[in-house]
């Protein structure tokens, strides 16, 4: 059956365009029988609405915002493209679209959410990679647009957010290692002003301290969120006279980074040193070896993270929509028993 637009639709039932199209939008002067007439001829002819012509009609802009958060090479992570997908599989079954924007710098990100805000081309917007105090929620709290956040900052109780538990991730990380009979347990972390990166140095810490293990400053490495960023802490981390028999990166890319790190210097990821990504992206089963990771359910959260926010858009209270879930440990081929002495 081939579509029809609005004109041959309304010469079909004898009303006037307009009477037609706000029949179908649920418009409240227009009464319920003739709704009903209307959607069901609709149907039975294959009516498509016009999706400008309807955006137009009901002031709604049928369209979420997700503004890419800020970094080098950000375009390119793994996380995001599966994240996306997450979110635009949910939001297509309200005939829903997602505008991503991309940011070119912190700055940036927050005139992006400013003009996305006032020029009603979205209804509701999405941000990630969250910060301790992040100016970016302190901006759509200004701006009164429903957002959600994929994580969380120091103060977070007011709006909807969608996290996983990055403490009991990487607590439960190291108590694993130490399992394995690892007591030389390193870290390479994230920049610190990112609330997940502080969450998940303090699993690890509490990991040591739960296992009777000593914090060593020294097995603490900082990272970009980049392969070359972990490369570069896992260097130092090899050049140390004691050296790590484990480490725990804060994400998948970070690990890889380092598995080069490992390689170059002789050794192989998973015998001489044992090393745990983050995130369960799909490189990480590519790796060689294979990456053993914390894996976040990163679709499933797309998708819950855009049904939040369409369930906030429509009026629910943001506070109502939180949710904390937890990462899987996922064993490939770089964790094990240590096979050098400490």
């Amino acid at each position: 059956m081939s579509k029809i637009g609005l004109k041959a639709l309304s010469e079909h039932l004898g009303l006037t365009e307009g009477t037609v199209s706000r029949a179908i939008n649920d418009y409240p002067d227009i009464s319920a029988r003739t709704r009903e007439r209307v959607k069901s001829a609709a149907a039975e002819l294959g009516y498509r609405p016009n999706s400008s012509a309807r955006r137009l009609a009901t002031g709604n802009a049928e369209c979420i915002g997700y503004v890419m958060p800020w970094q080098d090479g950000h375009i390119s992570e793994p996380f995001l493209g599966e994240l996306l997908d997450g979110m635009s599989q949910m939001v297509s079954g309200r005939h829903w679209d997602v505008n991503l924007a991309v940011s070119r710098s912190a700055r940036d990100e927050l005139d992006i959410i400013s003009r996305m805000s006032a020029s009603g081309r979205v209804s509701g917007v999405v941000i990630s990679r969250i910060m301790t105090h992040d100016p970016r929620i302190e901006k759509l709290r200004e701006m009164g647009i429903p957002f959600v956040t994929h994580g969380r900052s120091l103060k977070s109780d007011d709006h909807a957010w969608f996290d996983i538990d990055n403490f009991s991730a990487f607590r439960e990380a190291v108590c694993h290692l130490v399992g394995l009979d690892h007591k030389a347990i390193a870290h390479i972390h994230g920049p610190l002003d990112y609330n997940f990166s502080v969450s998940r140095l303090a699993g690890y810490r509490r990991g040591l301290l739960d296992n009777n293990i000593d914090v060593d400053p020294a097995f603490e490495a900082k990272s970009d969120m980049t392969v070359n960023g972990g490369y570069r802490a896992m260097r130092y981390l090899l050049s140390l006279s004691d050296k790590p028999t484990a480490v725990v990166c804060v994400s998948d890319m970070v690990a890889i980074g380092a598995m080069k790190a490992i390689r170059e210097f002789g050794w192989h990821p998973g015998r001489e040193i044992s090393i745990i990504g983050y995130d369960g992206v799909p490189i990480s089963e590519h790796t060689y070896p294979a990456l053993t990771t914390l894996a976040q359910p990163l679709q499933s959260a797309g998708a819950r993270i855009a049904e939040m926010l369409l369930a906030v858009i429509d009026g629910d209270n943001p506070s109502d929509h939180q949710e904390l879930w937890r990462a899987t440990l996922v064993r490939r081929e770089t964790d094990g028993p240590p096979t050098i002495l400490e």
